[in-house]
């Protein structure tokens, strides 16, 4: 009896999972969402099974698949930029629900909350030229033909967007510095419920308002007092981990981001040392007009 043949080796299976970390670190820096970019290596797993027997004659596979998924992306992106025809006075709950908060946060503190909400502010190639060369160091020679440009056009797109991101804050760096410690004290303290520390870190007469779309049935759109404004925080503190400091108009301030796309500004008044105030903005009216930055240079994307 002759032995059965070999089961057939279903197209470049181990190959790919060698791939899958990089791919999928590419797609999130490039989507901002966790889902979204799964979705989009899945997208290149089956193309790749749709090669075939001719998988073996892709001479780099890793090149391809890395060219595959910046494409995937880039048409997610686009597409995501045709459903913003939606009504601006919602506040936006898409992204709280369908992202794995775990699986968010590990990649997000990798990459920085804030590059994913200013990244989310560009063309769909502007975003996909810059992550490709600044955060994986890709020529632009290979980046032209992934968004359809010459690679001079493609470096243009990346410059731009580096620009965008970039922008110049209104303040003295020892002033940044002295806000920056009084901000981080206020978002740790959030984060672990710390009603001592908040207290510490609150004015007396801190004042705590909020656009009434975000707040739940009769709470009241202004809070008074460093108590009542700290009580309101421990109320809604577990968004505080999607918490990330970035520019706002110059001035340093608060994005939360869950899926990566923008949902809440907050922006602060501060003076002696302790937060006199801030602001909750959701309203997606108010959200376009500000212009966010990074307050810090982006990490870079090799790993």
């Amino acid at each position: 009896m002759s032995p059965s043949p070999p089961p057939a080796r279903q197209a470049g299976v181990d190959d790919f999972e060698a791939h899958r970390t990089h791919l999928r670190a590419v797609a999130y820096r490039m989507l901002g969402s966790v889902s979204e970019a799964d979705d989009a290596v899945q997208e290149a797993w089956l193309r790749l099974n749709r090669v075939g027997d001719d998988v073996d004659q892709i001479g780099n596979l890793g090149g391809w698949l890395h060219t595959v998924v910046s494409r995937i992306c880039l048409d997610m992106l686009r597409a995501r930029q045709a459903r913003r025809e939606e009504p601006l006075d919602d506040v936006p709950e898409r992204g709280w629900a369908r992202e794995d908060p775990e699986a968010e946060a590990v990649l997000a503190d990798s990459v920085g909350r804030a590059l994913l909400v200013v990244l989310d502010t560009l063309a769909p190639a502007e975003r996909i030229a810059f992550v490709l060369h600044d955060l994986f160091a890709v020529p632009f020679d290979r980046i032209g033909p992934i968004v359809d440009r010459s690679p001079a056009t493609a470096k243009k797109l990346a410059s731009r967007a580096r620009q965008r991101l970039r922008s110049n804050p209104t303040a003295s760096a020892s002033e940044l510095a002295a806000r920056r410690k009084v901000i981080e004290a206020f978002l740790a303290a959030a984060r672990d419920g710390d009603l001592d520390t908040l207290l510490d870190v609150l004015a007396p007469d801190a004042v705590r308002r909020s656009d009434p779309a975000v707040l739940p049935p009769g709470a009241p759109a202004e809070v008074r007092g460093a108590r009542a404004v700290a009580e309101s925080i421990m109320q809604f503190g577990r968004r505080a981990h999607l918490a990330e400091i970035a520019l706002v108009n110059g001035e340093l301030g608060v994005v939360v981001a869950p899926g990566g796309r923008l949902a809440l500004v907050l922006t602060f008044t501060i003076d002696g040392g302790l937060v006199t105030g801030y602001e909750v903005i959701a309203s997606p009216r108010r959200l376009a007009t500000f212009e966010l930055a990074l307050s810090e240079p982006p990490r870079s994307g090799h790993r």
